[in-house]
């Protein structure tokens, strides 16, 4: 099932709300925040020429991703992002940063009739909208597609900014991902501010140094 058929039978079963795909970017790097995004799309709009590039994220290329994305958000689409910092995913976990960061972008929808198909298979926690899990949802809804796009190019430019900031780990080059050549730079140069403390392999090589301000 194409993702707009997804979506249009998803409508169906709830006609008088907005449907709101969120997903989420940067669950498993070493370093950096998690990004989350939520999206609405105008039933209007499905047949836009660009809804048909539209897939998850992980299917599109970087240069594919930052084109749709940049052409997307010149539509009238109703979308936001959240972020958990870092030291909010330490201190939470990454499951609840992940949450935080989800409910922060669906803030802009606050008071209207929404109706929130979120990827993965847990709901979001503490949201007071109505809510369904979808199981690979971001390769299966529209809106859930067109969210892990947001939620990927906002956090790649987050860290290709931060990159700047601290170039010995190179953050533009692998994102904060696990890397070999990202964790050498660990090793070599000790974690930074943007770095998961409780991340391995950081917590065993500096779960002593924690108190130190890097």
């Amino acid at each position: 099932m194409a993702l707009i058929d997804f979506d249009l039978k998803f409508q169906q079963k709830h006609p008088t709300a907005k449907l709101v795909g969120v997903d989420e970017a940067g669950r498993g790097p070493l370093a950096g925040p998690v990004c989350a995004a939520a999206c609405y799309i105008e039933p209007d709009l499905y047949s836009h020429p660009l809804m048909q590039q539209i897939n998850d994220s992980k299917k599109l290329t970087p240069k594919k991703r930052e084109a749709i994305f940049n052409e997307l958000i010149k539509l009238p689409i109703i979308y936001c992002t959240g972020f958990a910092s870092s030291e909010q995913i330490d201190k939470l976990n990454i499951l609840q940063a992940t949450f935080f960061a989800m409910r922060h972008a669906l803030t802009k929808f606050n008071g209207q009739n929404i109706y929130v198909m979120v990827d993965g298979n847990r709901l979001i926690s503490n949201l007071k909208n109505p809510q369904e899990a979808i199981i690979k949802g971001d390769g299966t809804s529209l809106c859930i597609a067109a969210a892990s796009i947001i939620a990927k190019v906002s956090r790649d430019r987050f860290m290709d900014i931060v990159s700047k900031q601290y170039p010995n780990y190179n953050f533009a080059e692998h994102k904060g991902y696990g890397t070999q050549s990202h964790i050498e730079a660990i090793k070599k140069y000790g974690p930074c501010k943007e770095h998961r403390k409780t991340f391995e392999p950081i917590a065993s090589l500096y779960g002593g140094l924690f108190g130190k301000d890097f």
